[in-house]
């Protein structure tokens, strides 16, 4: 089935007829929500129907907001596939956070306590750390 047939079938037959992208984005939360307390539970069945339910809700929530579903699918495969490279470069006297090959920033290392501290930092944020 074609994504935009299935979110026009979907469409004509929601259950409620909001127009209120926070209504509707409230709904979705709520299946959500649903379906993790069930699985929390150990009701997997449950949490399948939750969630499909939660499909349901996302593809309404696209057609209020106005989203190409096709082209939100192909935005997200390339996103996914783009993975950010995040690298810090710990110099004896500064660092430098260079995300994709560009620049981001940098703070100047007055002890060794800072290199320390930047050392957590890009453990936290997934960094790459190279010392130079």
């Amino acid at each position: 089935m074609d994504m935009k047939e299935a979110l026009m079938l979907i469409w004509e037959n929601r259950k409620y007829t909001t127009d209120d992208p926070k209504e509707v984005i409230s709904h979705l939360n709520e299946e959500v929500a649903e379906s993790l307390k069930a699985l929390l539970k150990g009701d997997n069945d449950k949490a399948k129907r939750e969630l499909e339910d939660a499909l349901s809700c996302i593809m309404i929530a696209m057609k209020v907001l106005d989203v190409d579903i096709e082209e939100a699918v192909k935005r997200q495969i390339t996103q996914m596939k783009n993975k950010n490279s995040k690298i810090m470069i710990v110099k004896k006297d500064k660092v430098e956070i260079y995300v994709n090959d560009e620049l981001k920033g940098g703070w100047s290392i007055w002890s060794d306590e800072d290199i320390k501290e930047a050392q957590k930092l890009a453990k936290e944020f997934g960094c790459i750390i190279i010392n130079s």
